[in-house]
C-alpha cells in the first residue's frame, strides 16, 4: 500500500469536484491522501449539466442522473469518514458547470480545489474537458489536477518558469512545498528557439540563487522547443511527481482563461500538475 504524502501545505479545506467517471477517481483518491495528512475538511462537489429539453423530454432520464450522483457521493462521503476525515457533499445544476465550481469556491474558499484530468463534459479543449480549463481560468483557488491512476507524492517537483509574475508565484508555491516535505526540487525554462536560449538560462539561473538563499538545491534544466512538450519532457526525463505552474505565462494571451502552454502541460503531463493562482 502507497504511503499517504506528506502534508504539503496547511490546507484546511479541499474542494474536491467529481462526475462519478474514472476520470475523476485520481481526484478523490489523492484528496483523500491529502486530507489525511493534512487534516482537511472535505468538500465534495458534484455538477449536474442542466438541459431543459432534457428536462421535458425525458424526466426519468435526469432522475436516474441524480440518484447516480447522489449514490457516488454517498460513497466518497463513506470513504472519508472510514479515514476519519470531515466531509459534506453537495449537488448542483447549471447550464455551465465551471460557473456552479467557481459559485461554491467563492462561498467555501477551499485552500485548493482539485480536479481529475477529464469528466463527463460535453465539451473539451484539447484532451481536458473545458469545466477543468475554466474553472482554472477563473478561479481564485490554486487548482490541482490528478490523472486517473497515478498517486499523489511530492517527492520530486519540477518548476516551470518562463520569468512571468505569475511563473514566480508558481515558485514561491514549489519552494514552500519542497521545505515542507523535504522533496527534491528542480527547475525547467523553455527556449522557442536558439535566439532565446540565453534567456531561459538566465532565468533558471535566478531561481538557483533564491534557492540557495532558502538553502535548496535545485537542480536546473533548459531545453529548446515547444514549451508544453518540452515540460512534458522535463517531467517524464527526471520522473517528477508534481509539476507546478502559473496560470498563465509562457504564452502572450492576456485573456482570463489560462494560457496555451499550461493548459496542454495539464491535458498531457504523465503526473500530476498543479496550477498557482497565488502563493501560499
Amino acid at each position: 500500500m502507497a504511503q499517504p504524502p506528506i502534508c504539503p501545505a496547511r490546507l484546511e479545506k479541499l474542494l474536491v469536484c467529481t462526475d462519478g467517471s474514472e476520470a475523476s477517481q485520481g481526484a478523490i483518491t489523492g484528496a483523500l491522501a491529502l486530507a489525511g495528512s493534512c487534516g482537511s475538511k472535505i468538500y465534495f462537489l458534484t455538477v449536474l449539466e442542466f438541459y431543459p429539453e432534457l428536462e421535458i423530454r425525458a424526466p426519468e432520464v435526469v432522475a436516474q442522473r441524480e440518484i447516480e450522483v447522489r449514490k457516488h457521493l454517498e460513497s466518497c462521503k463513506a470513504r472519508a469518514e472510514k479515514l476519519g476525515i470531515p466531509v459534506e457533499t453537495m449537488v448542483r445544476r447549471s447550464e455551465r458547470p465551471y460557473e456552479a465550481i467557481i459559485e461554491k469556491a467563492e462561498v467555501i474558499k477551499p485552500d485548493m480545489i482539485i480536479m481529475g484530468r477529464h469528466g463527463r463534459s460535453r465539451f473539451f479543449r484539447l484532451l481536458m474537458g473545458n469545466v477543468v480549463a475554466r474553472v482554472i481560468g477563473y478561479s481564485a483557488s490554486n487548482v490541482l489536477v490528478i490523472p486517473t491512476e497515478v498517486p499523489l507524492k511530492f517527492e520530486r517537483i519540477l518548476i516551470a518558469s518562463d520569468g512571468s509574475p505569475y511563473s514566480y508565484a508558481a515558485w514561491d508555491e514549489s519552494v514552500f512545498i519542497t521545505k515542507r516535505v523535504g522533496g527534491e526540487l528542480i527547475a525547467v525554462s523553455v527556449a522557442r528557439d536558439e535566439s532565446k536560449v540565453a534567456t531561459a538560462q538566465a532565468i533558471v539561473q535566478k531561481l538557483k540563487k533564491e534557492a540557495a538563499l532558502q538553502d535548496l538545491d535545485l537542480q536546473t534544466l533548459v531545453y529548446q522547443g515547444r514549451p508544453y512538450l518540452s515540460i512534458i519532457e522535463a517531467a517524464r526525463d527526471k520522473e517528477a511527481d508534481l509539476i507546478v505552474m502559473g496560470a498563465l505565462g509562457m504564452t502572450e494571451l492576456s485573456d482570463v482563461l489560462m494560457g496555451s502552454v499550461t493548459e496542454r502541460v495539464v491535458a498531457y503531463a504523465p503526473c500530476a500538475v498543479m496550477v498557482v493562482k497565488r502563493a501560499i
